[in-house]
C-alpha cells in the first residue's frame, strides 16, 4: 500500500464511519430513552478502545498494519449489520464495545501507516493532505447520510455503511494481492 492508496482507503472508511456515527444517536433514540444512555454508549466505546490501544499497538509490528485494516473494515461490516436488530439499549452497549475495539484497532493502525509512509521532511504536508481528503470524504458522508435518513429509514444507512465497509475490505485485499 502506497500512501495515495491508504488516503483513497480510509477516505471510503471515513465516509462510511460518518454515515453511522453522527446519525446512531437516533437509533439509541429509537431503543432508549435518556441522553444518559447515549453518554453510557460513547463512552463504552472510547474506554473500551483506549484499554485495547496498549495490546494493538504491542502487536502491531508483528502482526503488519494492512492486516489490522482488514479486520477493521470486515468486523465494522459485520458488526453494523446487527445494528439494526438492537432492541434494547443493552443490546447498543454491547454493539459500542466491539466497535470500540475495532475503532482502537483503526486508529493505531492509520498512525503506523502515516509513520511508515510519509517522509520525515514534508510530513507535515502529507499529513495535512492526508487529513484534508479524509475529512472532505467524512463531511459529504454526513450531508449525504442526512438526506438518505429522510427518504430510508435509520436501519438503512447500516446496510449501506456495512456494504462501503466492505467494499474497503475488498479494495484492501486487492493491494495485498497486487503487493504479493
Amino acid at each position: 500500500m502506497n500512501y495515495k492508496r491508504f488516503i483513497y482507503y480510509q477516505g471510503t472508511i471515513g465516509m462510511a464511519s460518518s454515515m453511522i456515527f453522527p446519525f446512531y444517536i437516533l437509533l439509541i433514540r429509537n431503543v432508549g430513552d435518556s441522553y444518559a444512555q447515549f453518554g453510557w454508549a460513547y463512552g463504552l466505546f472510547a474506554l473500551t478502545a483506549a484499554l485495547c490501544y496498549p495490546l494493538i499497538g504491542k502487536y502491531a509490528d508483528r502482526v503488519g498494519d494492512k492486516t489490522f485494516l482488514a479486520v477493521y473494515s470486515w468486523g465494522m461490516a459485520i458488526l453494523l449489520l446487527f445494528f439494526p436488530l438492537a432492541s434494547e439499549v443493552w443490546h447498543v452497549y454491547i454493539l459500542q464495545v466491539l466497535m470500540g475495539v475495532l475503532g482502537a484497532v483503526q486508529k493505531n493502525s492509520e498512525k503506523t501507516v502515516l509513520a511508515r509512509y510519509v517522509t520525515k521532511e514534508i510530513a507535515g504536508s502529507q499529513i495535512g493532505r492526508y487529513h484534508f481528503w479524509t475529512s472532505v470524504a467524512a463531511a459529504i458522508a454526513v450531508i449525504a447520510t442526512g438526506y438518505l435518513v429522510d427518504f430510508l429509514t435509520i436501519a438503512s444507512i447500516f446496510y449501506i455503511a456495512s456494504a462501503v465497509f466492505a467494499w474497503s475490505g475488498l479494495q484492501l485485499a486487492k493491494v495485498k494481492a497486487a503487493e504479493a
